[in-house]
């Protein structure tokens, strides 16, 4: 909050168990961020009911707006959707998951039950490559990690989706988005340690990341400032 001073919206996280993730959400709302992003519970997969609870229970802590991130041991049906667009306080669900059969299903289900303005994110690492597919679902909205360090082809990307410009969509996946991917393949957690990397390779000094991450292969970093580089020479080539 103190970094953005005002000028765009604070998103804070809150996790872990029920107690923790109620305590992180008051925090937040102390430190005058501007809505919550409820991370799946910490270790335990719990069933349906369990998991209905457990994020009633942060939205009823404060009076932020609460996204829900579905991810890993936080997987949800179409019903208990349904309960949490229903419950006071979350606006939206964001789908790290990928299963484009269920998030169907999902949107479906609480199009037929309400409320009609629950939203849908794209949060799947590297949004942009499977975005099209989502666009597909009436999903428009996406986080995207590429904005962290590339903000010039991020931008680029999300207009050419949002004015169904194909060519110029097509053209960042296939020469940066899709070997961003490839890459990001060659090491667990890459999809945080290479971003990273990426960022201070922008000149931001945002440190390393914490264990049990651990930093890309020095190959791996040559190879993302090579890309970083080709997806700008792509935005030049568009103009």
């Amino acid at each position: 909050m103190e970094a953005t001073e005002g000028r765009v919206p604070v998103v804070a996280g809150a996790g872990y168990g029920t107690a923790l993730a109620v305590r992180h959400a008051r925090l937040a709302e102390r430190a005058g961020a501007d809505g919550l992003l409820a991370m799946p519970p910490y270790l335990v997969k719990a069933g349906q009911e369990g998991l209905l609870r457990h994020y009633g229970e942060i939205a009823a802590a404060t009076s932020l707006p609460v996204i829900v991130y579905q991810r890993d041991n936080a997987v949800f049906t179409p019903e208990t959707v349904v309960g949490l667009a229903r419950t006071d306080g979350i606006i939206g669900l964001k789908d790290g998951h990928g299963d484009l059969d269920l998030m169907q299903r999902t949107v479906s289900a609480v199009r037929v039950a309400g409320p009609g303005d629950f939203l849908y994110f794209n949060g799947l690492p590297t949004a942009e490559l499977t975005q099209s597919a989502y666009r597909g679902l009436g999903i428009t909205l996406y986080s995207s990690a590429v904005f962290c360090f590339v903000p010039e082809l991020a931008l680029a990307c999300h207009t050419a989706f949002r004015t169904g410009d194909e060519a110029t969509a097509n053209r960042l996946i296939d020469g940066f988005y899709r070997p961003f991917v490839e890459l990001r393949a060659k090491g667990a957690g890459y999809a945080v340690s290479l971003v990273k990397a990426g960022v201070r390779m922008r000149g931001l000094n945002v440190g390393e990341v914490r264990p049990p991450l651990h930093e890309p292969a020095g190959d791996h970093v040559k190879q993302l400032a090579q890309l970083i580089e080709r997806g700008l020479a792509l935005l030049e080539e568009g103009q």
